[in-house]
């Protein structure tokens, strides 16, 4: 039948076993429930259970037994089109040839229809015909209940209207299934199709995949994934993860555990392999539910992170440590610290240590010598420091020890140190004489072991500004000046932060011409005015800018005003001097921040302008300090030497410095009346700066004997308490107003 003239008939509506077997049973039930609605039909009509009830049913009980015990599909199904005949017929005796009565075979077909076989039609058809053409001429009045079924023609002409409707009825069914069975076909080919992309993706993926069923089962698994586990294609029946060749690291819940629990888990876990390595996995599942919502299977994509996570656990490692020295690094220390006061009761000694005039060692012998020293240094330490203490170098030249106990186990270490650190050093041929400053802090409790690093820190820059190769423990009074500089910065900050003009003013004082007294420039000074209205002085805030770096802007506004008041005052003043720090002069922008201001105001002369250079800001500028000062020359800006005096080179810096004007120091000034060797050097130094083509100030001025002194000794300016102290821009104006008024004839 497949191939004759019924066979697409057969192939559009071909069901499934189970599917045929369901509407088999219901259409069964449905022909044995009708001989129970006949009798009752039959009992609640007037006429009650009449012969054609019973012809009825001793017809429709063999046709339900043949319909539940014959085999194959056609014989049953076709009892079944047979059955539901004969009720039909009985049913429209029992109604006297009603016509609505007839409706019940238009009812049979459609039940017939779920079959989707031509067989219960066509039977159905013929029995209907020659139920309508039989009965119509044999039992009139049984079959229908109008007047033109009458004997001779009409009872077949009926017959055949009442067949030609049902047939009709049956085609467009049949078309239906027709129809039905394409789409689903069309159907079956896209879920084909969609499987066969789902095999290919899943089966070729390079990314390991499984199916897992409920109870733990293998259910699929695609190349990648017997691949990554060394499983043969074809698993045994019942392999389950239980059987997997991996077995989990570390005290964790069992991951399956956790994909039942969960809709979809992300998790990374480790594993050892049955050949002892381990391998890091990257878990993804989604769960799969049926339309009841219970779970039905779990789809795992797993990722090989292995490779991940050792150069993760390499560069944790080098962050943890110092490439150079092998040492703790910064972080590592702290990490370690942490953990070794939470084990270790009691306090810990923290010792800061920093290598006096290391940059001489990278300025002279360049910096792969440095590197050896840091070496050499870190394995001195690391034999001298205790088993159980931690060692770290934080930087540069900076090594920082921490130990178990107080001030008595950390001191002797640290005049350890720096007796070891002070014994000549052999390096690439030479031998170096280094020291060391050591800072130690003790830390009493976890929570402040930072806030103990950080002292230990400040003590040790207290041994370095003692001189250096020292230990230095930190004390209540480092702590209130380390508290005070923080109070220093945050309010520098909101100054800074705020109006400039307002939060930090210039103040300026005199510096007037020894023969006649008149005010020919002023130093410029910088203030700070406090939220409460309340004026710091620059020894309460410059260090905290020079340390943090906040004196670059600070010195950029100091500069922008003293310019606009230098221009302000025109003619009334010859120059301001502006105090430069080592960090500003050291800045690559400091020249070109210089011109742009000098071109902003092209009618100052630049002249007019003096920079004050301390000898420390020579000594520690880590530029090319003649170069620098050469192209500050260049501006036209005239260069002066503060302080002059106070350092063990000064006579080579007047030598080597292109300098203009040199400030002697307030201690060559100061009694300078009563002391006839300073008479002497001022002279000497006075002489000095003329054959050189230089100016000079004495700073510090206080006493008048002193001015005598002075002005015998030919320096040409004066400047000091005793003509006028630091004050605001309008209290100098008018100072300057009067100075002019006083010298002018």
């Amino acid at each position: 039948m497949s191939t004759g003239r019924f066979g697409w008939l057969r192939n559009a509506g071909r069901l499934r076993r189970d599917d045929w077997v369901r509407r088999h049973r219901l259409l069964t039930m449905l022909l044995a429930g009708t001989v129970v609605g006949l009798t009752i039909f039959g009992v609640l009509s007037d006429e009650g259970l009449t012969r054609s009830w019973l012809v009825t049913v001793l017809v429709v009980l063999p046709c339900v037994v043949a319909a539940a015990r014959l085999p194959g599909r056609r014989l049953p199904s076709v009892a079944v089109a047979l059955g539901l005949t004969a009720a039909c017929g009985g049913f429209v005796a029992m109604c006297h040839g009603l016509t609505e009565a007839h409706f019940t075979f238009f009812i049979a077909v459609a039940a017939l229809a779920l079959y989707r076989d031509w067989a219960p039609f066509g039977v159905f058809l013929v029995a209907t015909t020659l139920h309508h053409g039989i009965l119509g001429s044999l039992l009139n009045g049984s079959t229908f209940d109008h007047g033109h079924a009458d004997a001779g023609l009409h009872p077949m002409l009926w017959a055949l209207l009442h067949g030609v409707a049902v047939l009709f009825c049956a085609s467009f069914l049949v078309v239906g299934w027709y129809l039905a069975s394409a789409e689903e076909r069309r159907a079956q080919d896209n879920l084909d199709d969609s499987q066969a992309q789902l095999a290919i993706a899943f089966d070729e993926t390079p990314v390991p995949m499984a199916m897992l069923a409920v109870d733990g089962r293998l259910l699929r698994t695609n190349s990648a994934y017997r691949k990554w586990l060394r499983l043969p294609d074809v698993l045994p029946d019942g392999f389950s993860v239980a059987d997997l060749p991996i077995t989990p690291i570390g005290d964790v819940p069992p991951l399956f555990d956790e994909l039942l629990r969960h809709d979809s888990v992300n998790a990374t876990r480790a594993y050892r392999r049955n050949d002892g390595s381990t391998t890091w996995v990257e878990v993804h599942s989604s769960a799969m539910h049926d339309k009841h919502g219970r779970l039905k299977l779990i789809v795992v994509h797993l990722m090989d992170v292995t490779a991940t996570h050792q150069h993760n656990d390499e560069l944790r490692r080098q962050v943890r440590h110092d490439p150079l020295t092998g040492l703790l690094s910064r972080q590592g220390f702290e990490q370690d610290l942490a953990a070794m006061m939470a084990d270790t009761p009691g306090p810990a000694s923290i010792l800061y240590l920093d290598v006096d005039r290391f940059k001489s060692v990278n300025d002279g012998s360049g910096h792969a010598a440095g590197d050896l020293v840091l070496r050499s240094i870190a394995a001195r330490l690391h034999g001298l420091v205790p088993r159980g203490a931690l060692l770290a170098r934080f930087g540069g030249d900076e090594f920082v020890v921490a130990l178990p106990g107080g001030l008595d186990a950390g001191a002797p270490l640290g005049h350890a140190i720096v007796k070891e650190l002070a014994e000549p050093t052999p390096v690439a041929g030479h031998v170096l004489a280094l020291s060391a400053s050591v800072g130690l802090a003790v830390a009493t409790e976890p929570g402040c072991a930072e806030d103990a690093v950080l002292s230990a820190d400040t003590a040790m820059y207290a041994a370095k500004r003692g001189g250096g190769n020292r230990i230095q423990v930190f004390s209540d009074q480092m702590r209130v000046a380390v508290q005070d500089r923080i109070v220093a910065e945050k309010l520098l900050r909101e100054a800074l932060n705020g109006d400039r003009r307002e939060t930090l003013p210039v103040w300026f004082q005199p510096i007037v011409a020894t023969e006649t007294g008149e005010i020919l420039g002023a130093e410029t000074l910088v203030r700070m005015r406090t939220p409460d209205g309340e004026i710091h002085g620059p020894n309460r805030f410059v260090p905290a800018a020079e340390e943090t770096g906040l004196i670059v802007p600070l010195g950029e506004h100091v500069l922008v005003e003293a310019l606009r008041h230098l221009v302000e005052w025109r003619d009334r003043l010859r120059y301001v001097t502006v105090n430069v720090s080592p960090r500003q002069l050291a800045e690559p922008d400091f020249v070109p921040l210089l011109a742009g201001l000098l071109a902003d105001n092209p009618e100052l002369d630049p002249q007019r302008l003096v920079l004050e250079i301390t000898e420390t800001a020579l000594l520690v500028a880590s530029v090319d300090v003649e170069e620098r000062l050469e192209a500050i020359k260049g501006l036209g800006v005239r260069i002066a030497l503060d302080d002059f005096g106070t350092g063990y080179s000064s006579l080579t810096w007047l030598q080597s410095v292109p300098a203009d004007v040199v400030k002697l120091d307030r201690s060559f000034v100061a009694g300078l009346s009563a002391d006839p060797r300073k008479t002497s050097i001022i002279q000497a130094v006075l002489w000095l700066a003329r054959a050189l083509g230089m100016s000079a100030v004495a700073e510090g001025v206080e006493d008048e004997a002193d001015v005598h002194t002075l002005r015998e000794a030919g320096c040409p300016l004066l400047q000091g308490y005793l003509f006028g102290k630091p004050m605001p821009p309008a209290d100098f104006a008018a100072r300057l107003q009067r100075s002019r008024m006083a010298t002018t004839p």
